[in-house]
């Protein structure tokens, strides 16, 4: 799964989630990209999960630009621990998106495989997203 090499803090807080994204929000390396239209935290699993969908279905003929990176370390408790002793041990790792971020951009095939493969890797995020062309903003 995709996760950081190294961190200068092994756990982070919570965060806020609001406002839209300013960076990554158009379509720099592909023709064709899936935007965010809502705010949450995608995890690596789902990231990867999506990525194969996608690369699955273009059979190997164009090129996938991933642009988000799950960096941001969340933490977990186990069950039937009482409360207090400290902050859990690390669960996994999650990329925050906002609306408007780019997560997947797509270049070298047709408009129809492209539509396709991005609606089945949308049914793999927990966020709601929308495709996108380069001409579009």
């Amino acid at each position: 799964m995709l996760q950081p090499k190294k961190s200068k803090y092994r756990k982070q807080f919570r965060g806020k989630m609001g406002g839209i994204s300013s960076a990554a929000n158009s379509v720099d390396f592909g023709e064709y990209g899936l935007q965010s239209k809502e705010c949450g935290w995608v995890t690596d699993r789902q990231l990867e999960s999506a990525r194969r969908v996608i690369t699955g279905h273009i059979k190997r003929r164009g090129k996938v630009w991933l642009r988000v990176f799950p960096d941001k370390p969340f933490t977990k408790k186990p069950n039937d621990v009482k409360m207090g002793k400290g902050k859990g041990d690390i669960e996994g790792y999650v990329a925050v998106v906002r609306p408007g971020r780019v997560l997947f951009e797509l270049g070298g095939v047709i408009e129809s495989i492209a539509r396709e493969a991005f609606r089945l890797a949308s049914h793999k995020l927990p966020i709601k997203t929308r495709i996108i062309k380069k001409t579009e903003i």
